[in-house]
């Protein structure tokens, strides 16, 4: 039988690719304290660049995707999308004591992570 993927192979380069995300997602938070150390920022201007963090994030998760599984890579790109969202709002609420997160913007982050991914399986 020749499959070209097997489950366990889509598994681990799932992984991977998430793995991936979170380490891009580290180095840019990183950055981006590091800049707020030095300059003094405004929050509309601190918001935009975690977003942006997480729109680069989730596009090199689903380009790395989209170079290993080779075939559907635009709904390969989506999952990574979604799922970094999953792990995002586990990590966030499991942080958060203080109360439940706004449903508007974990829509829009929902919606900025899939189509980040998807863009970047599409792209692969």
């Amino acid at each position: 039988m020749n499959r070209p993927f097997t489950n366990n192979t889509r598994i681990i380069y799932t992984l991977e690719a998430l793995v991936f995300s979170y380490i891009i997602t580290g180095l840019l938070l990183l950055l981006i304290s590091f800049l707020m150390l030095k300059i003094e920022m405004s929050g509309m201007v601190v918001s935009g660049l975690i977003n942006f963090t997480y729109i680069a994030s989730a596009f090199t998760g689903g380009f790395f995707i989209g170079k290993k599984v080779e075939q559907k890579k635009f709904i390969w790109g989506l999952l990574i999308g979604i799922f970094y969202f999953i792990v995002l709002m586990i990590v966030s609420l499991a942080m958060n004591r203080v109360g439940p997160l706004p449903l508007g913007s974990l829509f829009t982050v929902f919606i900025i992570t899939g189509l980040s991914g998807m863009l970047g399986g599409m792209i692969s």
